[in-house]
């Protein structure tokens, strides 16, 4: 018992078991009972499901008031929460520190759609198998997410100035989003792909949902292993999520560097996008210019820990951040939807990755 009231990272322990136990459940009912035999999801189903898991995420943030209402808050290294004069308003700055960052990870997930429809269009992947991919992908962004947030928390308890260097890289981020931003990856330069066609045995054709198969090896006629290409597919759908953390981490570091709201944030929203994509991925285009916006945000994010210490002794608010990340968001997605009505879709350039 004494072990499971231990703080770690501001938090009990049993806390954080309680949360991906809650997570682990949601997997297994998503697998196990909306889609234990592979079958293509239509819009419809996709967006009940995103339904079901956007309300999941918002109904994560009760959870994260009662958290805050009930636990001291005094071991949070965020500073608003730590100096809360009241519970309420410990709990309440909680929350919206909570739903800022579930914002803007979900909005950051919006572009990672883009990519990994690539990728699944590149290997010819049919939809009732994609289902399978997204899903052992998510698995392994948990594992991820955890490694790089618990190292993320661990240097800005240590180290002060990581915040600022959290905040240049989504600066930069930003600036580089803006100037790149009809430019899009050629999968078939990945320098990943090329490495694992060279050294390892991949099958020709895909092989219903497999990601191994065992097959003569030409030289030897012995049964052997093989890798498939939904394998492959696999294995740069991570890589693209490795690439997307490297941003979102920052990210949400920047907007709070509690450890608990950074790692429960990002995994509801992520989530969330393995249900949302099968409805985005088919008219993703009509998020193009929400893109600009998110550049814009992440200028923001990363450029109000530098006013933060200037202007509101120390800290942005909760509630202003909050709002401006909002506008900026909900604008994006109202001009994007204006400005490729009528089914235009904006020219893009093709650049290696």
């Amino acid at each position: 018992m004494e072990l499971l009231t231990t703080l770690w990272l501001g938090m009990p322990v049993w806390i954080w078991f309680g949360f991906i136990a809650v997570v682990l459940a949601v997997l297994a009912f998503d697998l196990g009972v909306m889609h234990r035999e592979a079958h293509e999801i239509g819009v419809r189903e996709s967006l009940n499901m995103s339904a079901l898991y956007i309300g999941l995420g918002l109904a994560w943030a009760a959870v994260v008031y009662w958290i805050y209402l009930t636990y001291s808050g005094s071991s949070s290294i965020d500073p608003q929460i730590a100096a809360a004069a009241t519970p309420s308003e410990r709990a309440w700055t909680a929350v919206q520190l909570y739903v800022t960052g579930y914002l803007v990870e979900k909005t950051l997930a919006l572009d990672n759609v883009f990519i990994i429809s690539m990728i699944f269009t590149y290997f010819a992947v049919p939809r009732e198998y994609q289902h399978r991919v997204l899903f052992w992908g998510i698995l392994g962004v948990i594992v991820l997410r955890a490694i790089m947030i618990g190292l993320g928390a661990a240097l800005v308890m240590e180290f002060a100035w990581v915040m600022y260097f959290f905040a240049a890289i989504l600066i930069a981020t930003g600036i580089k989003m803006l100037v790149m931003m009809d430019s899009k990856p050629d999968i078939s330069n990945n320098p990943v792909l090329k490495f694992l066609r060279k050294h390892l045995r991949v099958t020709e054709t895909l092989h219903g949902q497999a990601f191994l198969v065992r097959q003569p090896d030409p030289k030897t006629g012995k049964a052997v292993l093989w890798v498939t290409p939904l394998f492959l597919c696999l294995v740069l759908v991570e890589i693209a999520d490795l690439v997307f953390a490297i941003d979102s981490v920052p990210a949400i570091f920047a907007i709070t560097p509690d450890a608990f709201i950074v790692y429960t944030s990002n995994i509801f929203a992520i989530l969330g996008l393995r249900a949302l994509y099968f409805a985005l991925a088919a008219v993703v285009h009509r998020f193009h210019y929400l893109k600009y916006a998110l550049a814009l945000v992440l200028i923001f994010i990363g450029a109000k820990i530098f006013l933060g210490d200037w202007l509101f002794d120390g800290k942005v608010p909760a509630a202003l951040s909050l709002s401006v990340t909002a506008g900026m968001l909900a604008g994006g997605i109202l001009f994007s939807l204006w400005k490729t009505r009528g089914g235009k879709v904006p020219a893009q350039r093709e650049d290696p990755v």
